[in-house]
């Protein structure tokens, strides 16, 4: 897993360490049980503060996504086995809240709800199918 850092991008830092996490546990470079790098590892690596790191680490546990484990670190959730009714019925709120806000802004610049739809259908596909892709790969 690498990440990069936009210093340009209007997005935060410490959001864009957590998309990029989420990207790699999405396409499978990040399995259940992996270990990720100690705050102060990464944060060197990365040539940010520790503290950014760390509220990127804390949102993704918050989230789900991670389980601390003390002085052990970090460890990638499995997230289909650990995951609480809340937390499912939370994410399916934060899916739905984030669709109703992209609609909003698409219908809002004069899209249609048709060019709504093909484009969350394209991105879904594409999404799914890059999985399918690497896990026919392991096998």
């Amino acid at each position: 897993m690498i990440i990069r850092i936009d210093q340009t991008s209007p997005d935060p830092v410490y959001q864009q360490i957590r998309d990029q996490i989420v990207a790699s546990i999405a396409h499978g470079e990040l399995l259940p049980a992996d270990r990720l790098p100690s705050v102060r590892a990464l944060a060197s690596d990365l040539g940010v503060n520790l503290h950014t790191v760390n509220k990127a680490y804390a949102v993704l546990r918050d989230e789900g996504y991670l389980v601390m484990r003390g002085r052990s670190g970090a460890v990638i959730a499995d997230f289909q086995h650990a995951a609480t009714p809340e937390r499912i019925a939370a994410n399916a709120a934060k899916l739905e809240e984030g669709l109703r806000q992209l609609a909003l802004e698409h219908r809002a610049q004069g899209g249609t709800e048709q060019t709504f739809i093909h484009a969350a259908k394209t991105q879904a596909e594409r999404i799914f199918a890059e999985q399918s892709t690497s896990e026919t790969r392991g096998a």
